[in-house]
């Protein structure tokens, strides 16, 4: 299946962008950053995704605090899909004030049904479970940038390409093997022990 090019927006989704992610059961959703440190580097790129690669690529400004639309698309009652949604949900929070609900993460999911295996990663996950191959070249790249470049935007957009697929092939193995409960609880514990993140906590249910 060819993917429809991406669209590239600033700063929120306009009303048809919204009105048409709204009416999706699931929507696959991922984060770029400048950095790994929430207290430093900021939020610059959000990523969506319906099940037809229609992707919407949005442009996070610097001093941005608010994206209305995006974060009623975010905290909509249809599945959000992330992969390591743990690191996305504390971002969007801590930059956007944005509250995502009803989570799906294919890392938790993958840990929980891939137990043959350590590879977790979305390139190793997308290999396997859904037969592509991911660049992963412009992971580290200036995501900050005014004016992001093709291979940015080509990256961006693979992130989020395929999480539908890897969530359909793994809610079906974690239900095979008597585990999707258990993703479910963990999805439900995702923003508690995000919010816990920003508060610095680290390790929290460990002896």
């Amino acid at each position: 299946m060819n993917s429809p090019q991406p669209k590239l927006i600033k700063e929120d989704l306009s009303q048809d962008q919204l009105d048409h992610y709204l009416k999706q059961d699931a929507v696959a959703v991922d984060c770029e950053m400048m950095g790994l440190n929430i207290n430093r580097d900021r939020l610059c790129l959000v990523q969506l995704g319906d099940q037809n690669r229609n992707i919407t690529l949005v442009q996070i400004n610097k001093g941005q605090t608010q994206a209305p639309r995006l974060k009623q698309l975010l905290e909509a009652d249809n599945t959000k899909i992330f992969h390591y949604a743990r690191t996305d949900l504390s971002w969007l929070k801590h930059y956007l004030a944005i509250e995502v609900s009803n989570v799906f993460c294919t890392k938790i999911a993958s840990k929980l049904a891939r137990t043959y295996t350590d590879k977790h990663g979305l390139k190793d996950l997308c290999k396997e479970v859904v037969g592509k191959e991911l660049n992963k070249q412009q992971q580290s790249s200036d995501w900050g940038a005014e004016i992001i470049n093709k291979d940015q935007i080509k990256y961006a957009a693979n992130d989020v390409v395929h999480l539908h697929e890897a969530m359909t092939i793994l809610t079906k193995m974690l239900e095979r093997e008597g585990r999707y409960h258990l993703a479910q609880e963990a999805f439900k514990f995702l923003p508690t022990i995000a919010e816990m993140d920003n508060f610095g906590y680290t390790n929290i249910l460990e002896h």
